[in-house]
């Protein structure tokens, strides 16, 4: 897998779940734009749309949506998420379902609605029988919407979406994934799962930069958001720059949400991304993934001095181990990983590893080695 990547020799990357690193691909893809900006500037503007539809493909792609009519590119999924909770239009008395282990971004968009009178139900899933069943509990006839991460950011619980969405439309619920946790790792179906609101930067599992997220919204909800912000580019014939005083006409399709002008480098550096992972095979990705995932479980439940706080049955893990080693200071063994090279992060209240399906397992040893020879 090295020629895909070209970290350095010393480097151990093991944190796909905060910012990943760029395949080669994506560095001479940037390259090469930079070249063009440089000695012809944008004369092949037109180009770059194409690039930026090429893109949307992929992303159709890749969660499996009916059509690009239903994706938009947005900077992060900050903005995604904010688009929904403000674009909806919540009564007083409504409630919204979320997992009390969310990452701040899913959580603070929808705490900022109980101002209007929107009851937010905060159910703690970590240590649930069955996750899906706890959230699916706190439903009831005033559920306007359940939001949830696929795979949770700190110790990488994987929730069954298809379940969780199936109880959504039997509430008449909406239902919004962020997905920026599984999306390049693990296969994701945007039909099965019901789905109304998909998203996901693509600086994570996607191998892409920051900047450049997905925003899925099911054509048959797009007018049920109020729009909040505007642009030029969210206008149905958003080149046509020769009618100022004619009617707005905002496009009829995810374009809508496009407020101006894109990120084209962020969205050359994707492209190249996706493309790649596409090439491999998500279902191939998923497959080294999750392996990889496996082996660190296996090899930390075998040392009697650490704890893995990552759930280890089948299906419930994706590419995120978290543990703690008992008896040491675990934020100064983050430290020490940090400073011999192994880049991780400290999350959950402990060590978080996340390796992708490149990541070689004399690397994980090495890590691993450092873990236990840390005292």
């Amino acid at each position: 897998m090295k020629p895909y990547f070209q970290l350095d020799e010393n480097i151990i990357h093991l944190n796909h779940a905060a910012v990943a690193p760029w395949p080669v691909v994506t560095r001479d893809a940037v390259i090469a734009f930079a070249n063009e900006n440089t000695t012809t500037g944008s004369q092949h503007y037109y180009n770059w749309l194409k690039t930026e539809q090429q893109l949307k493909l992929k992303l159709m792609q890749l969660i499996n949506a009916s059509t690009t009519d239903e994706i938009a590119i947005l900077k992060n999924t900050s903005e995604g998420l904010s688009l929904i909770a403000q674009g909806l239009s919540f009564q007083a008395g409504d409630n919204i379902v979320i997992p009390d282990e969310e990452f701040p971004s899913n959580r603070i968009v929808w705490q900022a609605l109980a101002s209007r009178g929107v009851d937010i139900r905060a159910i703690p899933v970590q240590h649930a029988d069955e996750p899906e069943l706890a959230l699916i509990a706190a439903m009831d006839v005033h559920t306007r919407l359940v939001s949830c991460s696929s795979v949770q950011y700190a110790r990488g619980l994987r929730l069954d979406l298809n379940r969780i969405g199936s109880a959504c439309k039997q509430h008449a619920a909406l239902f919004c994934v962020d997905a920026i946790q599984s999306l390049g790792a693990i296969a994701f179906d945007v039909q099965a799962c019901s789905a109304d609101f998909v998203v996901a930067d693509g600086h994570k599992w996607m191998c892409g930069p920051e900047g450049t997220a997905l925003f899925f919204c099911r054509r048959e909800v797009q007018d049920s958001l109020r729009l909040r912000q505007y642009g030029w580019h969210m206008l149905k014939d958003a080149f046509n720059f020769s009618h100022q005083n004619s009617a707005l006409e905002i496009a009829e399709n995810a374009q809508r949400f496009e407020c101006g002008s894109p990120n084209m480098m962020g969205i050359t550096a994707l492209n190249a991304s996706l493309g790649l992972l596409l090439d491999i095979g998500i279902e191939t990705v998923q497959s080294k993934v999750t392996a990889n995932a496996y082996y660190l479980l296996e090899k930390l439940q075998s040392l009697s001095d650490i704890t893995v706080l990552s759930p280890t049955a089948h299906g419930r893990y994706a590419g995120i181990v978290t543990f703690q080693k008992q008896a040491v200071d675990n934020l100064k063994l983050y430290q020490h990983l940090q400073d011999n090279d192994v880049i991780c992060a400290y999350r959950g209240d402990g060590i978080r590893f996340s390796p992708h399906f490149y990541t070689a397992t004399e690397d994980m040893d090495k890590a691993l080695n450092l873990v236990c020879d840390f005292a």
